[in-house]
């Protein structure tokens, strides 16, 4: 049965397929309509096959085996990481304890001010810090609250060999955040006094940090995430070559985070734990497991939106899965609604239980790199691999990341790609859905506050800025909403059907992204029909849905009919500049800067 199975179905070659494709396309061009150009500056294919594995010599390494690729050990996901910010220690403690009773693992406290000595004492009250994880984030910390641990140890009778978790110092950067040195010329200095004081006191905690999410944060592409991440690592292992490699490198912790750019992001993470195992074993490592990277990972804060909040449960349920296939030792699921108010109890059980839905009951925990044998994952990794190591030679060649600093290289190829991302929101090429596509229609929200990024003071060198993708159409969205007047978009829609109903969806979705109110139609008979239907409706944009062919007639007459009210074409219609000179001025397309449009449109209103 067997062999007369596998005569029915041949293989067949990939010269085969390829025939049938350009067959398919009908004279079509290859590149332009199946390659798939990746913001990290490499192609995609359409599909990949077994051939596209043969060069991969990493392939023949089980996980737990250098170059680490397939993973640091045969473990899965653990650690489940909950970060808590610290305003009250009382509610930040009550908090804590009962994620810990909940099933968290790992506990990471965010400073926003800074604690003294019983303030402290106060938030790890009844917290058992032999059994859980602690991490430290604060943007300007060294020692403080690692003095506080210890003697908070002490106190409780734990033992400080068993202490595990993270310090958040990462004066590297500070340097790109706020433009200055933390430790003015002493970064080296500093790093080293961490590590000799503490090393043995706390032999399982990581006490330099090289947070790599403030790459992806500020809009950068996951090659610059790597690039830049490895040669902060790199450069902790240059200033601090007077100590032992094998206890240095351990003691880094890699922080990255994870996008909605799913295989993408699977990829970065196996690619990551390759790069850094070579980079330590160069170092001259006398231990391979010191090249094992110590990487934690959290959702993405690029792509949150205040606009229909509850679907970045969805982007962090698949960015959580992303890390996990992808081989993260510890996650933070970053709340729902972060982004715009203090998380709820509601949004942190949330964040916390996709962890353990992912964990214990999709069984993400069991499987030793699930992403193994895909041919597409594995050739991504491969192109991140090589793409993230050039970019980490060409920084070397500039004298390593401090000097890549000070010239402003690392800023202006972060700064650069945010740019070209912003621009693809703006115009719809990347999608941030309920905000600059499919918006909730209905929502409207009249207190969204979105934080002004302020200059840093003293700033020594270029910076880049934490930002959300979707932060420019929220203030679009926002002015309207605050304005207390909602402008209607009115569609008139007429003549052929399929493009009326087409055009007429396409212009209610956008219109509605600056929170104006669409009034859809099924069709009428004739333009002074859907004029007189717009002039009860009070419409102040009256939207002509149509074909091409029929925009020279209709559109013409729309013009004389609509008075004072704007008139939009939807569409690009090869009469368009017949139209302008007949005074029909606005046209929306699938190429529309929409964002700059509906600025436009609010401006036309009396909308600031």
């Amino acid at each position: 049965m067997e062999e007369k199975l596998f005569q029915e179905f041949p293989p067949i070659s990939t010269q085969a397929w390829e025939e049938i494709i350009q067959k398919d396309l009908k004279g079509g061009d290859y590149d332009k309509k199946l390659i798939w150009k990746t913001l990290e500056g490499f192609p995609v294919r359409p599909y990949y096959r077994s051939e596209n594995l043969n060069n991969l010599g990493y392939l023949k390494n089980n996980p737990g085996e250098f170059p680490y690729v397939r993973g640091v050990d045969y473990k899965g996901l653990k650690v489940i990481r909950q970060d808590i910010r610290v305003k009250d220690v009382k509610v930040a403690n009550k908090q804590a304890t009962g994620l810990i009773s909940a099933g968290v693992t790992s506990l990471g406290f965010i400073f926003p001010q800074e604690l003294n000595k019983e303030e402290f004492m106060k938030l790890m009250a009844g917290i058992n810090i032999e059994k859980v994880e602690i991490n430290f984030v604060a943007d300007n910390m060294t020692t403080k609250y690692i003095d506080f641990l210890i003697e908070y140890a002490k106190t409780c009778s734990y033992s400080l060999k068993n202490i595990k978790g993270s310090n958040s110092f990462d004066p590297l950067a500070y340097m790109i955040l706020h433009g200055k040195a933390l430790c003015g010329n002493g970064q080296c200095h500093c790093a080293e006094e961490i590590l000799t004081k503490y090393s043995d006191l706390l032999p399982e905690f990581s006490l330099i940090s090289v947070n790599a999410s403030n790459y992806h944060n500020a809009g950068g592409s996951a090659v610059q995430e790597l690039a830049f991440a490895l040669a902060e690592g790199a450069e902790y292992l240059s200033m601090l070559n007077g100590q032992n490699i094998d206890v240095v490198a351990p003691r880094i912790k890699f922080n990255f985070a994870v996008g909605s750019n799913y295989f993408m992001e699977i990829a970065k993470l196996r690619a990551a734990r390759l790069l850094w195992a070579k980079i330590v074993e160069a170092n001259d490592c006398k231990n391979i497991e010191s090249t094992k990277i110590n990487m934690h990972c959290e959702t993405s804060q690029w792509n949150k939106t205040i606009y229909d909040p509850y679907v970045n449960m969805l982007r962090a349920t698949t960015e959580a899965m992303a890390a996990i296939i992808g081989g993260t030792g510890s996650l933070t699921v970053i709340p729902f609604d972060d982004s715009f108010a203090e998380p709820s109890e509601f949004s942190l059980r949330i964040a916390k239980n996709v962890q353990l839905i992912i964990r214990e009951e999709a069984h993400f925990g069991k499987v030793v790199d699930p992403a193994a044998g895909s041919y597409y994952i594995e050739n991504l990794t491969d192109n991140l691999i090589e793409k993230a190591w050039d970019l980490f030679l060409k920084l070397d060649e500039l004298g390593g990341f401090t000097e890549a600093v000070k010239t402003g290289f690392i800023q202006d190829s972060i700064n650069q790609t945010a740019k070209l991302r912003n621009s693809n929101i703006a115009t719809r090429r990347e999608i941030v859905l309920g905000t600059n596509q499919y918006p909730n229609f209905n929502e409207v929200i009249s207190n969204v506050k979105i934080s002004e990024k302020s200059k840093p003071v003293g700033e020594q060198y270029k910076t880049i800025s934490l930002y959300r993708g979707s932060e420019e159409f929220e203030k679009l969205r926002s002015a309207t909403d605050k304005s207390g007047k909602r402008p209607k978009a009115f569609m008139l829609t007429i003549g052929n059907l399929n493009f009326r109903k087409a055009r007429a969806q396409f212009s209610c979705n956008f219109f509605a992204c600056a929170g104006f109110e669409v009034i859809d139609n099924n069709g009428f008979e004739s333009i002074e029909d859907g004029m007189k239907e717009a002039a009860k409706r009070t419409a102040d944009i009256i939207v002509l849905c149509s074909s091409d062919e029929e925009y020279e007639k209709f559109a013409i007459e729309a013009i004389e009919k609509a008075g004072q009210r704007i008139l939009v074409i939807a569409g690009n219609p090869v009469c368009k500049p017949d139209l302008e000179t007949k005074g029909v001025k606005n046209f929306i397309h699938v190429r529309s800067n929409v964002l700059e449009e509906l600025k436009s449109y609010q401006k036309q209103l009396g909308i600031n």
